[in-house]
């Protein structure tokens, strides 16, 4: 069982890998490839058309039509749409043109699949670009004696990336949630994970939506983005309201 579970994370571990090596390999860079006019259309619509087609599929089999995943791989991005089986069942014309498999920089995922399954979109531009950081982090340790390019603090746990220690630009890839902001990148003090901080994103929904009365302690504020939004906060921590504001925690 052990060796079976392993086998399927090593392959969806490949899976993802091989899906952005692809994207690199398409457009030459990862990050140009936003500016490409499939990728700049409003999703809403491709959202709907794949939408009815998942629902139509989970209530002829009763089952979701998602690749295998590992239960160890962080939720956003665990439930991948497989669109071989939806266009098996001829519930799918096309694939998107903005998806991955079409050469577009997203992989249409599913949220809530105990309850009412959603079609999101996970951008592998920002899931290289975390990757690419987290490299250049690794290496800085190896030669500073597991220092960190730590810049200022954010809490006990985590600190921004400091990006002239490392000798490069911070990557200039535009936050989903708002499309003005860059992402920020974070780092994880203990273990030296990179994640980008969605802190601002969600602080900006919670003003504008004046929700801030309505916040548990206990509450993962990512789902606010979910909820609100056509994307997924991937490569990312818990965010609890704590000071006013949101935090991110010790968990994924």
């Amino acid at each position: 069982m052990v060796e079976v579970k392993l086998f399927r994370l090593r392959l969806f571990g490949k899976w993802i890998c091989t899906a952005i090596c692809l994207v690199l390999l398409l457009s030459g860079c990862a990050y140009p490839k936003e500016l490409r006019k499939e990728n700049q259309i409003n999703p809403a619509e491709f959202i709907t058309l794949v939408q009815q087609a998942v629902d139509q599929f989970h209530e002829k089999n009763g089952v979701l039509p998602i690749k295998n995943s590992d239960m160890n791989t962080p939720l956003y991005e665990k439930y991948v749409i497989d669109f071989g089986k939806l266009q098996k069942m001829h519930l799918l014309s096309s694939i998107p043109a903005n998806a991955f498999e079409s050469g577009g920089i997203f992989m249409y995922v599913l949220v809530n699949v105990e309850t009412k399954p959603q079609v999101k979109l996970m951008d592998l531009s920002a899931y290289q670009s975390v990757e690419d950081v987290q490299k250049k982090v690794d290496d800085y340790k190896v030669k500073h004696n597991g220092d960190l390019p730590a810049g200022i603090a954010i809490n006990d746990s985590f600190e921004y990336v400091d990006f002239s220690k490392l000798g490069m630009k911070s990557p200039e890839i535009k936050s989903d949630f708002n499309r003005q902001d860059f992402l920020t990148y974070m780092v994880h003090k203990n273990s030296g994970k990179v994640a980008i901080d969605y802190g601002m994103d969600i602080m900006k929904m919670v003003q504008s939506g004046s929700l801030e009365s309505t916040l548990k302690p206990d509450q993962d504020l990512r789902d606010l983005l979910v909820a609100k939004s056509h994307f997924v906060p991937i490569r990312s921590f818990t965010y609890y309201w704590k000071n006013n504001q949101p935090m991110p925690q010790d968990k994924e």
